[in-house]
């Protein structure tokens, strides 16, 4: 039998496009046509679902389809007009559900994002080229949905639809042209001025960039949050609308999903409340933390009943300045961060200038930042005192401005002070003081160039674990019969038997640590010997013999030699001498005088 072996390619997917870079285009152009139809799509089953549920439809599927396709473009903030109203003029609708916006414009950055990601069985467009693909495609959609949705009871303003809906698309397939290339922070295009692209291009702007967003995002936060105690505050209110805008269990499901995707706006709403300007709710009323005044027009809403009741303000809404008061601190936290980094060193602290150009930079951001949120949060429900709801962007922007200058600046430029001071501080007062180090050896009374044993104070060096004691042959029995250890006299150690100050100049001193270990009675009687100008035994005294552990002029332990052949010999067949630790050759070469080789008298 035999056995045969398939050699055929491993199986891939079928490429749908192969070539250059037109099917690279062409394919990013069907990305954004599938990003747009299935954002489409997801809007037209929500509507379907809540179409079916509902016990009184007032038209067929066809008339759910032209809702779903006109909230789609609302969700690119395009202004709807409703037809079909009690006093039988069209009324606008330009309140957009931020929420909404969401899923729309990840799609649309999503289809960018893949397209420009490299792949082994495509080609990769250019990142000029996948960001018109894309937009093409989702605006063809985009024109398709718009030209549906005229017919239905919720019409797009074409002029809105024209505006809206290519900026909406641009920026998000923008980003993820952007992501897919790494996010790189420039060169900034060549129709950019020299100088604005060498201003942007500073460490400082980009400083600027990130605590003005992360302002503008506590601001967001902080909105959030007074919402919600409102709504607390304000629970019966709240309930009793919810309950009576639906009798039937999907319809309230619809108010509160409706609700849910306008959370975003309230947040905005209470943002600029608690920055001051407020928030209008009609042509003659604005909300602000010192008072509602005017005749607000309120519908009836769950989040419409949280607002505060009518009348001057109290303490408990004063407190709403909390939100960009705690805006401002995180601009200057940021940005002191930056100019004088907790670890980081005195030297490379900002000075306060930049400091202060950098928190004010960062205010103009946050600014810039809240002005298009209030924008985007805001518009008209009606005619007549409903064409004005929700906060004035540009009132709200300069507010946001004004607060995060007067309180980032002071608060960053006193937080790099302090860190720069502290630093100061450590340097010249915490610095531990610098170990001793062991200096040359001090000379011993009686003597010059000795080291005491008590200056080598070492816990991890111990001499004696590396020689004995007393070594072979170091103790000598003096002529008197009485002996001493390691050459010592019994009238005391160190006495040569004549006044050193009669000495020889160029002597040998003796050494005043007569008992360092390794040095042998000859090394010492060498020693004394070359003092006096004598010999030992009628010959020039062996230095080289210090260190040795047995002594060949008396023999091993102590034993006095016979002859000079038997000294020769112990000499020959002494061990080998004992290496002294480093700590201690010191001081034997200052014993030995190593200086030089005396001179002959």
């Amino acid at each position: 039998m035999t056995q045969t072996t398939d050699h055929s390619p491993p199986f891939s997917a079928p490429v749908l496009l192969q070539g250059g870079r037109r099917p690279a285009l062409a394919a990013c152009l069907l990305r954004g046509a599938i990003a747009a139809g299935l954002g489409l799509g997801t809007f037209a089953v929500l509507v379907i679902a809540l179409w079916i549920s509902s016990p009184y439809p007032d038209s067929g599927p066809n008339g759910a389809l032209h809702v779903a396709a006109g909230l789609w473009l609302l969700a690119h903030g395009t202004e709807l007009v409703r037809s079909e109203t009690l006093s039988g003029q069209p009324a606008p609708i330009g309140i957009v559900p931020l929420l909404l916006v969401v899923l729309p414009v990840w799609l649309a950055h999503r289809a960018a994002r893949d397209g420009l990601l490299p792949a082994d069985d495509r080609p990769r467009p250019s990142a000029r080229g996948a960001l018109c693909a894309v937009s093409l495609g989702y605006l063809l959609v985009g024109a398709a949905a718009t030209v549906y949705a005229a017919g239905g009871p919720l019409a797009p303003d074409l002029l809105s639809a024209v505006l809206h809906l290519p900026l909406v698309t641009a920026a998000a397939v923008g980003a993820g042209v952007w992501t897919a290339s790494g996010r790189p922070g420039g060169p900034l295009p060549e129709w950019v001025p020299a100088r604005l692209r060498k201003e942007l291009a500073r460490t400082r702007v980009a400083v600027a960039m990130r605590s003005g967003a992360a302002g503008a995002l506590t601001l967001l936060g902080g909105g959030a949050l007074l919402v919600a105690a409102s709504m607390v505050w304000n629970a019966d209110a709240t309930q009793d609308s919810f309950l009576h805008l639906a009798d039937v269990w999907s319809g309230r499901l619809a108010v509160l999903m409706l609700g849910l995707a306008l959370v975003p706006n309230a947040a905005a709403w209470a943002a600029a409340y608690g920055l001051g300007p407020g928030f209008a709710l009609g042509t003659g009323a604005t909300a602000t933390p010192l008072a509602l005044t005017g005749d607000p027009a309120l519908p009836h809403f769950p989040l419409i009943a949280a607002v505060p009741a009518e009348g001057p303000g109290t303490p408990l809404n004063w407190v709403a300045v909390a939100v960009p008061l705690a805006a401002a601190l995180i601009v200057a936290h940021f940005t002191a961060d930056r100019a004088a980094p907790r670890h980081g060193d005195r030297a490379t602290a900002w000075g306060m200038g930049e400091t202060a150009l950098a928190a004010l930079q960062g205010a103009v951001v946050c600014g810039v930042l809240t002005a298009v949120l209030a924008a985007a949060a805001g518009g008209p429900l009606g005619t007549g005192r409903l064409t004005a709801f929700g906060p004035v962007w540009w009132l709200t922007g300069a507010a946001a401005l004004v607060w995060s200058a007067l309180v980032a600046v002071p608060v960053a430029l006193g937080l790099r002070a302090w860190r720069v001071r502290g630093r100061a501080a450590g340097a010249d007062g915490s610095s531990a003081p610098a170990a001793a180090v062991p200096g040359p050896a001090s000379p011993a009374p009686g003597g010059a160039g000795g080291v005491e044993v008590d200056d080598m104070d070492d816990a991890e060096f111990d001499p004696y674990d590396f020689l004995p004691e007393f070594p072979t042959g170091s103790r000598k029995t003096d002529a008197d019969g009485t002996s001493g250890a390691h050459g010592e006299s019994s009238e005391g150690a160190g006495d040569t038997g004549s006044d050193p100050d009669d000495r020889a100049p160029w002597a040998v001193p003796v050494s005043p640590w007569p008992k360092a270990p390794g040095l042998s009675s000859i090394a010492l009687d060498a020693e004394r010997a070359k003092a006096d100008g004598e010999d030992v035994d009628g010959e020039t005294p062996d230095v080289s013999a210090v260190g040795r552990t047995e002594d060949p002029a008396t023999g091993p332990m102590g034993s006095p030699a016979t002859n000079p052949t038997d000294t020769d010999a112990a000499r020959q067949n002494s061990t080998r001498p004992a290496r002294l630790p480093d700590r201690l050759a010191g001081s034997a070469d200052a014993d030995r005088g190593d200086s030089g080789p005396p001179a002959t008298p």
